[in-house]
């Protein structure tokens, strides 16, 4: 129990350092610094600041995966229309946004310093995801649920829109996270032009 309430000690010293001044603009003396202690400790945690990058994204892409696949259960799979199944996706990918901003913007930006395999790896998990969005797009789009888009382009405009969250939201600020999952789901069905009453 100690040892995993250090390592998310770590983490969570990390997520905000990195989010501050980015994976290269951050030592493990800087990590070490902010939980205030020596920088051979935290090698008794973790094996390399890299290690510490790795879990973290490792970790965010199993909170918007197990999201995602939550939220299309919970409207009924592929038995529901493509314009549920957007919200579902969206509200999800914000929730998991809003609920670990420090956590999230590492994802959306520092994945890319991730040695050579687990770059691939972390690569190959982001398209899966979303080939999500876009199935659904291409759904919508063959049914007339939503206007006829091209399903790459607009599921990647959506993604860019959601995870440009992490650049500008304050949970303090005057945009309490349930409105901004709304705003952001009104937006993102404008995205497709998805017509208010499917469902």
């Amino acid at each position: 129990m100690v040892e995993t309430t250090r390592r998310r000690e770590i983490e969570d010293a990390a997520s905000s350092l990195f989010r501050e001044h980015g994976y290269s603009g951050t030592s493990v003396r800087d990590i070490a610094r902010a939980l205030d202690i020596q920088g051979a400790s935290l090698y008794a945690h973790v094996t390399s600041k890299q290690d510490v990058l790795w879990s973290i994204v490792d970790k965010a892409a199993d909170r918007f995966e197990a999201a995602a696949d939550a939220a299309l259960l919970g409207v009924g799979g592929s038995r529901s229309g493509p314009g549920s199944r957007m919200d579902a996706l969206v509200r999800a990918h914000v929730r998991v946004v809003v609920d670990d901003l420090e956590r999230a913007s590492v994802f959306v930006h520092d994945w890319r310093s991730l040695s050579v395999g687990r770059r691939v790896e972390m690569l190959a998990r982001r398209d899966a995801y979303e080939a999500r969005f876009r199935a659904i797009i291409a759904d919508g789009v063959a049914t007339g649920a939503f206007a006829p888009v091209d399903p790459v382009v607009a599921a990647s405009y959506v993604l860019t829109a959601l995870n440009g969250i992490v650049a500008w939201y304050r949970p303090d600020g005057r945009v309490s996270p349930a409105t901004l999952v709304e705003i952001y789901t009104d937006l993102s069905r404008r995205a497709v032009r998805a017509r208010a009453t499917e469902h």
